[in-house]
């Protein structure tokens, strides 16, 4: 503390604050941990300080301020955790997750200092705060009242706080910029938990509650096998949730199902954990380091979907801790060592000693209850119930489904449907279904009755289309049941409807005019599934299905009138779950080469969403199953996968995979004779010389290729060898050639719809225009890039346009707006999980001149203020700059930041650009918007 610096007495409010894992980051940055340190000090204090805060000490990576108004204090929080998360940090392994806790009491300093309870109280609120959130206690709550501006305080619950008696009622700052979304307070009294809440209740299974318990007190791996449906995540969840005290470090649960690949089972791990991947490093690793020396139960359901995956990922997690316990739930064992495999048994159906339903007739007469709108069964029913319950063997989603049928039947006609329809042939066929699985899953011709009964009163139609729509991964519309059938849809469908085989829904949108679509319940979908493999027409089904995902593809590149029409991203969205089925299929029993065009369809969906790594997984499997089958690729088709496998490798920063798959393409490309793909697989080799800090060698392959392309009259394929080129002249500051290239790009540029919504001629005039000062001509070209790439889903290279408007506003003298627009452009670029862009050096530089000029606070203000808006929020705040500098915004003598900071080609300040048209100065005036 400062001499001289007056306490705040009375109600005092104390803060603390430290970085979490501040040894691991310590070990990481080495050296530079020390300037880290000094920069998060640095940007704490300022703003501690500047809300009223009084600095008591400072120690290590810890901070310790006194403040004498509570809501005073949690601004300060709020603004503190915004600098941190915005701030320009070295690298990303370099940014410190401060955790900071508060607790308000009467105090009274003493010689510079406080001897109070209160203070050690608020010290254990940080401990139990993870790295970002903000805690304080029920006492600062009070005093703060109403914060506003949408933020409050959310009620985390009662805590133990080490130390202390009784229990502390904590609270989270939430507000807009903040993270809101953390594991349960890291206290001794409250483990967190993150379990599912059932919708139903919990019925029966108390000795099997009771076995599987004292199975997870005696060993560390315990396995809950059997058939699906068999109630193995109801009673696993159960069970863990009444061990939640015994696990000081949580209860943790993860859904292995619905992961694409088995890569990814450590991802989604990780993400439920609340811990995030480190670059550069196994995120395997970084799990077994997280549970090292942790006390937690891991529940893994349905790791029979990557067992392998599922195993070695518990094996090294057992292996890293010895007080973490795994509760697995799968078809099969896993196969470790020390796995103890309990096989749960069906609801029982003997009734207990002293009285009353058994097991299964209990869970039957629940949901039958239901079924009927909350009214609980009639004595009556009680016999044909037991009946019932014994026909389906006591198998809990076989009751589930019957008790749905017992809303529009009676006990007793469902009894005796029942009963006939086992006693039938059919039910014999239905048996074989699990012939040759493993022990333990034959209950599922119990589960294959209880849907048959209704299946197997279809007609052709009905049934056959039930079984072909079992291949879709998700719901499906009238033109989509219609291609299915091969004729009207309507007859069928309503039928299937009307036996609740399948749920019809409205699609999401507003307004009484939407469409519907019908939905099958994943159950009866397993059930259609085994029925078509039956059939013999799961092949040819699931090809089918792979002809129209690659048709929907295609149409979502065509207008209205079926030629094709500027891309649109935003169209593919919908359909990815049915891209990722068609994928599985084609790796696993399909053709791979009509997996590899799938994926190269979506060459730009899988980049600006973040999910190059995925189609790089893909291209992976579908390359060995092509092996496998040893299908035929043609020299052209494998340039093209080559080279989207390029591009994807380029996004993900993998440069020796993106050099090795576009040498690969240039070989087919070459080998097909096609000059014009061998065009477009060279356009981008410029971008890698480059990014290999040969820009010499870059500039002369562009234009080869440029004048290779003219030469074969293909100069459209040849486009981003020219958008190379120009930015490779833009950097050395040749601002007409630049400008003129773009010029005559634009035909090119709208001969290919599947780049024209990108509008990178503009993009890349607006940049030349801002190295010219030009503002008005670079305010034009933004504008229309900024709004197209916007409206055809182009999030990645939006991004681009909206740090260049911040440059043109810095430019401009609209300081506030070039702030937020500079936050907001990191926090996307976070978010997309990309680098920061084409330009991301220029805007850096743009950006470190408006903090020098305006100063870190007012920077920091605005900057935090343009982090926490939504990317479309921000581009609605870009496009509504005026075209016109304001004068009255631009600094005295200035015409914007310094010249260090103008990126390639700059002017000097307040030089005259020029007074012929912006056609002759920036390659032409802006096109219009699509």
């Amino acid at each position: 503390m400062s001499t001289g610096t007056r306490l705040p007495s009375g109600l005092v409010t104390f803060l603390f604050t430290d970085i979490e894992g501040s040894t691991r980051l310590a070990q990481v940055l080495g050296p530079g941990y020390q300037a880290l340190l000094a920069q998060h000090r640095r940007l704490l204090r300022d703003v501690f300080v500047g809300h009223g805060g009084v600095e008591m000490f400072i120690e290590g990576d810890s901070l310790f301020f006194a403040f004498g108004d509570a809501s005073a204090a949690l601004t300060a929080c709020q603004q503190a955790q915004r600098a941190l998360a915005t701030h320009p940090w070295p690298a990303a392994q370099a940014v410190p997750r401060v955790r900071m806790g508060l607790h308000s009491g009467w105090a009274q300093p003493r010689a510079g200092e406080y001897a109070s309870p209160e203070v050690h109280r608020a010290a254990r609120i940080t401990e139990a705060a993870h790295g970002g959130q903000v805690l304080c206690s029920a006492a600062t709550a009070r005093q703060a009242g109403n914060l506003g501006n949408g933020t409050y305080l959310r009620d985390l619950g009662l805590f133990r706080l080490r130390g202390f008696e009784g229990r502390e009622r904590l609270y989270q700052l939430v507000a807009p910029g903040l993270e809101h979304r953390f594991p349960r307070p890291r206290t001794s009294a409250a483990a967190p938990s993150t379990l599912p809440a059932p919708t139903t209740s919990f019925v029966g299974r108390a000795r099997e509650r009771r076995r599987l318990a004292e199975l997870l007190s005696e060993y560390r791996l315990v396995t809950v096998a059997g058939p699906g449906g068999a109630g193995k995540t109801r009673l696993a969840v159960c069970v863990a949730d009444s061990h939640v005290d015994r696990y000081p470090d949580g209860v943790w649960f993860v859904d292995l199902a619905g992961v694409a690949d088995g890569e990814l089972v450590p991802v989604t791990v990780a993400g439920a954990l609340g811990v995030r991947p480190e670059p550069g490093r196994p995120v395997l690793d970084t799990v077994a380091d997280h549970v090292a020396g942790r006390s937690l139960l891991l529940l893994l359901d349905t790791c029979d979907a990557h067992l392998a995956a599922a195993a070695q990922l518990v094996e090294r997690v057992l292996a890293a801790s010895g007080t973490t316990t795994v509760l697995a739930t799968s078809r099969e064992p896993l196969g470790l060592p020390g796995e103890v495999v309990w096989r749960i048994p069906p609801l029982s159906l003997v009734p207990p000693e002293e009285g009353g339903l058994s097991d299964a007739v209990a869970l039957l007469a629940d949901r039958t209850a239901a079924a009927r709108g909350g009214h609980p069964v009639e004595p009556a029913d009680l016999p044909h119930l037991r009946r019932i319950a014994a026909l389906l063997d006591g198998l809990p989603l076989a009751l589930e489904l019957a008790a749905a049928r017992l809303g529009v039947l009676s006990a007793g006609q469902l009894a005796r449907r029942l009963a006939d329809e086992l006693a039938g042939d059919v039910a014999d066929v239905l048996v074989t279904l699990d012939a040759g699985r493993p022990a333990g899953t034959g209950r599922h011709a119990t589960l294959e009755a209880a849907v048959g009964w209704s299946y197997r009163t279809l007609e052709r139609d009905p049934a056959w289309l039930l079984r072909a729509l079992s291949v879709f991964a998700g719901p499906v519309d009238l033109d989509t049941a219609r291609w299915v059938l091969g004729g009207d849809p309507l007859p069928p469908l309503s039928v299937l409807v009307d036996k609740s085989l399948l749920q019809v829904e409205a699609e999401p949108g507003s307004g009484a005019d939407r469409p519907y679509r019908y939905r099958m319940l994943d159950p009866i979908r397993a059930f259609a599934a085994r029925a078509l493999s039956a059939a013999g027409g799961e092949e040819a089904a699931r090809d089918r299905h792979v002809d129209w995902v690659r048709e929907a593809l295609d149409r979502a590149g065509r207008g209205s009138d079926g030629q094709p029409a500027v891309l649109s991203l935003d169209r593919f969205d919908p359909l990815a779950a049915e891209v990722r089925a068609a994928l599985n299929w084609c790796a696993t029993g399909g053709s791979g080469r009509a997996g590899l065009r799938v994926v190269c369809a979506l060459d730009q969906w899988w980049r600006e969403r973040g999910l190059a790594r995925e189609a790089r997984l893909w291209l992976t499997r579908l390359y060995r199953r092509v092996a496998q089958t040893g299908e035929t690729v043609p020299d052209a088709e494998y340039a093209t996968v080559y080279h989207v496998h390029s591009l994807q490798a380029h996004a993900d920063a993998e440069l020796a995979e993106q050099l090795q798959y576009s040498q690969r393409a240039e070989a087919a490309a070459r080998a097909s004779g096609d000059p014009a793909l061998l065009t477009r697989v060279l356009a981008g080799r410029g971008t890698s010389l480059w990014e290999l800090g040969q820009p010499e060698d870059a500039e002369r392959v562009c234009r080869e290729v440029i004048e290779y392309g003219e030469r074969h009259a293909t100069p459209a394929d040849a486009l981003f060898a020219v958008y190379c080129l120009a930015r490779l002249l833009w950097h050395r500051g040749a601002l007409d050639e630049a400008a003129e290239v773009l010029s005559r790009a634009r035909q090119a540029e709208a001969a290919r719809p599947d780049v024209r919504g990108h509008r990178t001629v503009d993009m890349l005039l607006g940049v030349v225009a801002l190295s010219r000062r030009d503002l008005v001509a670079a305010h034009d070209h933004l504008v229309v890039a900024l709004r197209s790439r916007m409206d055809h889903g182009f999030r990645s290279r939006a991004c681009d346009a909206l740090g260049a408007m911040a440059v043109r506003c810095a430019l401009g003298g609209d300081v506030r707006t070039a702030a937020r627009l500079f936050g907001a452009v990191r926090a996307a670029r976070a978010r997309l999980h990309g680098h920061q862009g084409l330009f991301g050096d220029y805007r850096a530089a743009h950006e470190r001149a408006l903090r020098a000029q305006v100063g870190d606070e007012a920077f920091d203000r605005w900057y935090a203020e343009g982090a926490a808006m939504d990317l479309d929020t921000a581009a609605a705040l870009a496009l509504a700059v005026d075209q016109e500098p304001r004068e009255d915004l631009l600094p005295a003598g200035s015409a914007g930041p310094g010249d260090d900071a103008l990126g390639p080609g700059a002017v000097e300040p307040g030089a005259t650009v020029g007074t012929e048209p912006v056609e002759s100065r920036a390659g032409g005036p802006a096109a219009p918007p699509e």
